[in-house]
């Protein structure tokens, strides 16, 4: 289930699926960057949409690890028409995202 939940995470970025993201994230979810920290269901949504806003689009997942309920991703990214190299962790509970971080660095 939890390779399924970042397959779909990536979909729904593609898609630039606002709605679909969120249904992904537990209702006590907190996303963390070093930029910002949004926790919960409304913070999440403004988070979200400043993100989708920016078109990111992944080029290349470059490494993925899951061990049980953790999500451990590498990937090459252009968001904002920035190239990026971008890594983040998903934890999952009851099925969907329950913590994320995320960071990236210029390409």
């Amino acid at each position: 289930m939890t390779a399924e939940l970042f397959e779909r995470q990536l979909a729904l970025i593609a898609d630039g699926d606002l709605e679909g993201l969120l249904a992904q994230y537990h209702e006590e979810a907190t996303v963390v960057r070093f930029d910002r920290v949004a926790h919960g269901p409304e913070e999440i949504r403004d988070f979200f949409a400043a993100y989708l806003a920016l078109k990111p689009t992944v080029d290349q997942v470059k490494s993925r690890q899951i061990a049980g309920d953790v999500i451990l991703y590498n990937a090459d990214m252009t968001i904002g028409g920035n190239q990026v190299n971008a890594f983040g962790t998903l934890i999952v509970k009851d099925g969907k995202v329950w913590r994320q971080t995320a960071a990236a660095t210029p390409r």
